[in-house]
């Protein structure tokens, strides 16, 4: 069993594995071919280390976005989390390396990961929180890992009903369950009888104690047996599947690198764009103003487990200096002299400030007198806001309106709330993460050579008291139904952006909408047309909608999505089908799941607002 860790790439070695953008961007391209090619790439590289298991599938739900550790997940929804995961277990185990998915289960707190116990009822437990991990099983994956947390007072590593009751006999899960590092596993013998197959990394619980543990007949043999069982069969599964070769030149290569620039590319989103400002026209600048620390820093993501080391990291400015014609003057300053960088933004032709976190800010928690070893930032959740560090607001609103050519490009793992500065500014680019090539795809929107694409995968509030609330320092947390955009519409609570939302430098129009069933699923379709002067992508959603129903259930959910490819005037029909298994709910008075007898609304456009979307509905008699 050769471990490599994710999910931004194989977390081995120094100054070797391709560095892919976080999960969050990868989620914001709403492309599973794209996601599976990514974990192709994973694999090969994996093999080429000498692994065969990647512990990069990473597929918790958010409950909040300020939990530190969501870049590493697709975003706010089940269903596009089940999709998108669903991909990178099918890339990665192409490549004959077994795919880990993680971390089973409500596992979106990351200062009280070791102590929170996480409360839900059943239809949200079955409805929200589990539907992702089942999606990755019945794609096949081989591996799944369990989370530090407690669920209804048990250690998820102990979790009989989880692990055993759920995963593996109604799931009908064969691969082998792993605990998460050194504290994954709290007592052997809980564990043991619990579902948990092997202790990693140290042996603290199982080994000898387990062995005693089963000779004191604490332990039933069969568990044993069991276990090795599931662990041998996937090993020899995964081994004995192929005899090809993979040397080091895969790692890092050349096609790899191109493909997380690609990636990149295509999940950097356009969150507005005032006047059209963007793309900027390169040939036409004369100087440049870059504002903001993370300009100038390779900023990754967070410095936990998840850190890849890749040989190089194009920063913002980097990419920016790159791109530009060598008659062009590039200034950059970091921006604490508010006085000086509005005298700076005055004589610039344009402006791009570079805003937002890194690892000090968000990531997997790592206590103080871990920093050392880890050489970063604290990490953690994001505790006291949703929004910039309050110097870079103060920056943006003094500079901004100075010049009407204004850009905030924003890094970070999940939502960053706008409202305090969105209009002193023309332009708003979310860049998540972008990976070790995100300075040139950033560089490639911002003068038009690569035209945004990504779609928001969450929902964008206009005050952070209309998500759910958590005690982030806590031993107990409540789980509800609603959360993310399906709790605003709910609340009736207009959003700042809606879910799935997402800019072009073309236009797209949505018209001749059908919904049809043919007894097994929903099907939607449209015609996309490209109404604009220049090629692009946009992703088409099907929502479903539950007025009828008679149980509480979303106004809509996704259930459905498509990215197309669209030339200047072209035009395409696309078509999205759902299974009537995934509008069923779960009745915890029966223990089973149900699908109604009635009309559905369904809808499809380009975002989770009413207003683009085309409506119709089915009738399941």
């Amino acid at each position: 069993m050769k471990f490599c860790d994710g999910p931004r790439g194989v977390v081995c070695g120094v100054g070797k594995s391709t560095c892919f953008p976080v999960t969050m961007l990868r989620g914001a391209t709403f492309d599973v071919e794209l996601e599976e090619r990514v974990g192709r790439a994973i694999g090969k590289e994996i093999r080429a280390w000498g692994g065969n298991l990647f512990g990069g599938v990473c597929i918790n739900l958010p409950y909040n976005p300020g939990w530190g550790r969501s870049q590493e997940t697709y975003g706010e929804e089940s269903f596009h989390l089940g999709q998108m995961g669903a991909a990178l277990v099918r890339g990665v185990q192409a490549e004959n390396v077994i795919a880990c998915v993680k971390h089973y289960a409500f596992n979106s707190m990351e200062i009280s990961r070791f102590k929170v116990n996480v409360e839900c009822d059943k239809r949200t437990e079955r409805e929200v929180y589990l539907p992702h991990f089942k999606d990755c099983i019945d794609a096949g994956a081989a591996s799944v890992m369990s989370a530090y947390n407690l669920y209804k007072g048990v250690h998820c590593g102990h979790h009989d009903y989880l692990l055993n009751q759920v995963l593996k006999d109604e799931w009908g899960f064969d691969g082998f369950v792993i605990s998460d590092f050194i504290w994954g596993i709290r007592d052997t013998v809980e564990a043991a009888i619990g579902g948990m197959d092997i202790e990693m990394c140290c042996t603290i619980h199982f080994g000898e104690k387990l062995v005693k543990a089963v000779q004191d007949g604490k332990v039933p043999e069969e568990k044993i047996d069991e276990a090795a069982v599931r662990i041998v069969r996937t090993l020899l599964a995964f081994t004995e599947a192929d005899d090809k070769e993979y040397d080091m030149s895969l790692v890092g290569c050349a096609e790899h690198i191109a493909l997380a620039r690609e990636v990149a590319e295509k999940g950097i989103t356009l969150l507005q764009n005032e006047g059209r400002v963007l793309p900027l026209n390169k040939n036409n600048l004369k100087k440049l103003l870059v504002l903001g620390e993370l300009a100038d820093k390779g900023v990754i993501g967070d410095y936990g487990s998840s850190r890849v080391f890749p040989e190089y990291v194009i920063t913002p400015l980097q990419g920016i200096t790159e791109a530009v014609p060598e008659n062009v003057e590039v200034v950059y300053y970091s921006g604490e002299d508010l006085d000086h960088a509005r005298k700076l933004a005055k004589e610039a032709d344009a402006v791009v400030f570079v805003v937002g976190y890194d690892h000090d800010d968000e990531g997997e928690y790592v206590t103080e007198d871990q920093v050392d070893a880890y050489t970063g930032g604290i990490g953690g959740d994001r505790v006291k806001s949703l929004g910039l560090h309050q110097p870079e607001i103060d920056l943006i609103k003094a500079v901004g309106p100075e010049n009407k050519n204004s850009v905030a490009v924003m890094i970070g793992g999940n939502m960053i709330m706008m409202t305090e500065w969105k209009d002193d500014v023309s332009a708003i680019l979310m860049a998540f993460y972008p990976g070790m090539e995100g300075g040139r795809a950033l560089a490639n929107i911002i003068f038009g050579d690569v035209n945004p694409s990504g779609k928001l995968p969450y929902v964008v509030p206009y005050k952070e008291e209309h998500l759910p609330q958590v005690e982030w320092d806590t031993t107990e947390q409540f789980y509800d139904y609603y959360h993310g955009y399906v709790k605003l519409e709910r609340e009736g609570i207009e959003p700042l952006l809606p879910y799935g939302f997402g800019l072009s430098y073309t236009t797209f129009e949505v018209k001749d909408a059908k919904f049809s069933t043919d007894g097994q699923n929903v099907i939607a379709e449209c015609t996309v047309t490209n109404t604009g002067d220049r090629a692009g992508a946009e992703v088409v959603q099907m929502y479903v909608g539950f007025s009828n129903s008679k149980v509480h259930r979303p106004k809509k959910i996704l259930r459905g999505f498509a990215r197309v490819e669209l030339e200047p005037g072209e035009s395409k029909t696309v078509t999205i089908s759902c299974p009537f298994e995934k509008l069923r709910w779960y009745n915890e008075e029966t223990n089973a799941w149900e699908l109604e007898k009635m009309d559905y609304e369904v809808y499809i456009g380009t975002s989770s607002a009413d207003k683009d979307l085309l409506q119709g509905k089915i009738t399941i008699a």
